[in-house]
């Protein structure tokens, strides 16, 4: 069984460790490395004590407490995965932070999904200060939590384990919670953890037309590293494919408002769940591009009665 660490007064400690390190010297001039490596142990072991001790236990008792804690104290911080083995005091550490992360819905992402998701345009960190994310890298972008992930866990631990594609799994996990922001570290581990999950999630909008949109896709009001699938409603296949840069422009450009009627996400409600989407002024069929020029932002209700009016 793994020692778990002992809290303590860390001024005390820190006494018994530099004790032992002074006398290491003596170790340090024999032949014998065991003797060394044994000699150590100890010391190991009091600097796992001494880090989880920074805490007291009156404050966060366990190691996943600690963790949370540290990262609650410096949020949307680059945190190194060192700095939480220290404060944990256990060799587990980054199981501890997946747990917090999957099963009790703090949003904190690592430098590996972070760079999945960069790679496919969905995460600008450019507002934290830093282009990138080490794969060690941690960083906590919501300080509030998510206090229905744990139901959508059990919903995720199920579909993760189906013999399906990758993509038919993040379909369904979106389709059960059709309207409610999920992070991409939850997308991920639905994927079981395959790199393209981004991409999966990404030609799900821009080829199937989903309505799947994140901060830097449409929902300047959602949180960094967020996923949402705005309704079931799948956007016309002349519709779909618009390049994703494309779609940020012309969104941007009309102030991600309908332009018939004026709605926004602001004035969103259970009764009326619409969401925005582009149309072509120009059909394909009649020879339109995927230009900014071309294209147009619409409600969903405005873009459905375009397209009746049409016919």
């Amino acid at each position: 069984m793994a020692r778990r660490s002992r809290q303590q007064d860390p001024e005390s400690l820190r006494k018994e460790l530099l004790d032992l390190i002074k006398n290491f010297e003596v170790e340090l001039k024999s032949d014998d490395l065991r003797g060394k490596v044994i000699a150590l142990v100890p010391a190991h072991h009091i600097l796992r004590d001494l880090g989880s001790s920074l805490i007291p236990k009156g404050v966060a008792a366990s190691a996943r407490d600690r963790i949370i804690l540290y990262l609650t104290k410096y949020p949307r911080q680059v945190i190194k995965g060192d700095e939480l083995m220290v404060i944990s005091g256990i060799g587990e550490w980054a199981r501890r932070v997946r747990e917090l992360r999957v099963q009790f819905g703090w949003s904190i992402a690592t430098g590996v999904t972070a760079k999945e998701m960069l790679e496919e345009g969905e995460l600008d960190l450019t507002e934290f200060g830093i282009e990138r994310l080490s794969p060690d890298n941690y960083i906590l972008l919501d300080e509030s939590q998510d206090r229905d992930a744990a139901f959508r866990w059990n919903k995720a631990n199920e579909i993760r384990k189906k013999k399906t594609a990758v993509k038919d799994k993040l379909l369904e996990f979106l389709v059960e919670n059709v309207g409610k922001p999920v992070t991409g570290e939850e997308l991920r581990y639905v994927a079981g953890d395959k790199t393209e999950w981004a991409r999966r999630v990404r030609e799900l909008r821009t080829e199937e037309g989903w309505a799947v949109t994140t901060k830097n896709m449409g929902r300047p009001d959602l949180p960094i590293g967020v996923y949402l699938l705005e309704d079931t409603h799948q956007a016309p296949p002349h519709d779909r494919k618009i390049p994703d840069d494309v779609r940020r422009a012309v969104l941007s450009r009309d102030e991600y408002s309908c332009q018939h009627c004026m709605w926004n996400h602001s004035k969103w409600n259970k009764a009326d769940p619409r969401h925005l989407e582009l149309h072509h002024k120009i059909h394909h069929a009649k020879g339109g591009e995927n230009t900014e020029e071309n294209l147009i932002t619409l409600c969903t209700v405005c873009h459905d009665k375009v397209h009746r009016t049409e016919k």
